[in-house]
């Protein structure tokens, strides 16, 4: 990230399905000028593990509500 500042995503409200995740994560991450290659290895990261991981790198990258 080149900001100390995680950007917000809203994650409640979503049917929990990883790829809406992740899809609202990379949108929030673009919003915020993230890189296509930071946002790239960001859905890398978020697609290692199994679903808790997925939450996991979400909550450290972004503030969730």
């Amino acid at each position: 990230m080149t900001s100390k500042v995680k950007p917000t995503v809203k994650l409640s409200g979503e049917d929990g399905n990883a790829f809406s995740i992740i899809g609202a994560c990379s949108s929030a991450a673009r919003r915020n000028g993230w890189s296509n290659e930071k946002i790239g290895d960001l859905r890398k990261e978020m697609m290692k593990g199994d679903y808790d991981n997925l939450l996991i790198v979400a909550s450290n990258h972004f503030n969730v509500e």
